[in-house]
Formats: structure tokens, C-alpha cells, sequence
């Protein structure tokens, strides 16, 4: 079984009468604790009202890993995040870099967002403009919000700014990578897109398994199973979107 080189195996566990390995991702060297990813879990579980226990019951993890996450000192995997967000009623964006949980109701961000003033006059500097710009519309690749994730899977914001209604991002997966360490489908709110650039990665949605390879892409309802491996020993790059239904949902 191939053990990802940032993992440690912390105890064993007996799934469907199997004994199964439990491994502990610490921090790889590209993980930055500042993106407060720890904290801004913890305010979040405790806004709920809800204890570490409580939670890792709720979405099947242990305990432990919620501590450990909460204290900076290891990595969700992308399934265990995805649980997070769900369970926590948060946005991936807010909980990986602090962005408005939520999208202000009936705030567009642009003129005429205020009823009253079709042309955005209250809120213009001189000559017209803003007061404060909006994010700009273009990402610069040197300056994208990054996080690695366990399980050898690197997520790159490809937005200058949160978007609450959608993911877009750069998705690498390491050789042996794969969305979820427990290995355990992912569902979630939305409708996803990908596009293989580089490498081979297998999506399993459903019952049906594929290989997409360079220039391959898929489109399905983000609530169907699913899961993506890189079986190679090559890393695979590809472009990943998710639409939600609703502003701020995982």
C-alpha cells in the first residue's frame, strides 16, 4: 500500500473485519500556518456550539485530527474538509482563507447594488470611481492563495478574490495522490468540472471509473460519489471548478 511521505502511521483500525492503518499527515514544507486555517475552525466549531468530539463524530474522523488541525499541526484531507465546511455550514474559501462565509443578501458588489442608487453614485469617489476597488479581475500566477492538502493534493486559487458561489481552482495531485485518505466517495453541494492538463488521474463518480488524460475533461452533479486518484509517478495538473447551488456552501 503506498504511504504518502508527509503521513505516519498513528494506530490501526478494523474496517469490515480488516485491520486498516490510521496515518497522521504532518505539514509539508509548502503548508503555511498562516493561512489560520486552525482557527478559523475552532471559532466556527465553537460558534456551533459544538464540541472536537462532537464534530469528528459527526463527519466520521477522529477526534484527535480535529485537535491536531485546530492547532496548525497537521492537514485535512480534501474529504475531511469538504465534511468540515458541510458540517460547519461554512465556504471552502472561508475556511482556507478567510473569506465571508456568506454573501451579504442582495449586495452584488458593483453599481446599483443599493436600490436607491441605480448608479452607484453614494458610494463613488472623484470622478465616479469607488471608494475602495473590489478585488481586480485578473490572478496573477505568482501571487495565488495556496494550501496542500494530506493526501498529496495541492489546491491554487485561480480567483483574485472569494467567489461565494464557486471554486475555481488549480488542482495538483502528487504520484500516489488522492482526494480523500480515508478513501472514503466524496459528496458535496454543486455541479464540478475538471480538465486534465498534465498526467493521468482516475475519477471514480458512481460505479464507473475513468482515466483522463491531457485535454480529457468530465461534468457531473458534485452530490454523486466520487473520488480522484493519481496512480502514476507523475504528478497530474488540472483545472477544477465547483458551482453551488447557494452563496456559501461546501
Amino acid at each position: 500500500m503506498h504511504q504518502p511521505s508527509n503521513a505516519v502511521c498513528s494506530e490501526t483500525v478494523k474496517i469490515c473485519g480488516k485491520q486498516r492503518a490510521v496515518y497522521v499527515y504532518i505539514m509539508s514544507a509548502g503548508f503555511d500556518p498562516g493561512t489560520g486555517l486552525g482557527p478559523r475552525l475552532r471559532l466556527a466549531r465553537e460558534e456551533r456550539q459544538l464540541s472536537v468530539r462532537e464534530l469528528a463524530r459527526r463527519i466520521g474522523c477522529s477526534a484527535s485530527l480535529i485537535s491536531q488541525i485546530e492547532r496548525g499541526v497537521s492537514v485535512p484531507s480534501v474529504g475531511v474538509l469538504y465534511s468540515l465546511a458541510a458540517e460547519l455550514d461554512s465556504s471552502l474559501d472561508h475556511l482556507l482563507f478567510g473569506a465571508d462565509s456568506r454573501r451579504p443578501a442582495g449586495v452584488a458588489g458593483v453599481a446599483g447594488a443599493d436600490p436607491g442608487d441605480p448608479a452607484g453614485v453614494a458610494g463613488a469617489g472623484p470622478g465616479g470611481g469607488p471608494v475602495s476597488a473590489a478585488p481586480g479581475i485578473v490572478q496573477r500566477a505568482g501571487c495565488r492563495n495556496i494550501i496542500d492538502l494530506a493526501s498529496g493534493v495541492r489546491w491554487e486559487r485561480l480567483t483574485p478574490g472569494a467567489d461565494a458561489m464557486t471554486d475555481f481552482l488549480e488542482v495538483i495531485y502528487a504520484p500516489g495522490g488522492h482526494s480523500t485518505d480515508e478513501r472514503r466517495p466524496l459528496r458535496h453541494d454543486g455541479h464540478e468540472y475538471g480538465l486534465v492538463i498534465s498526467g493521468m488521474l482516475q475519477a471514480n463518480v458512481g460505479f464507473e471509473s475513468y482515466e483522463l488524460g491531457p485535454g480529457d475533461s468530465i461534468a457531473f452533479d458534485s452530490s454523486t460519489p466520487h473520488e480522484y486518484l493519481n496512480k502514476t509517478g507523475d504528478p497530474v495538473h488540472a483545472v477544477w471548478v465547483v458551482v453551488h447551488s447557494e452563496p456559501g456552501r461546501a
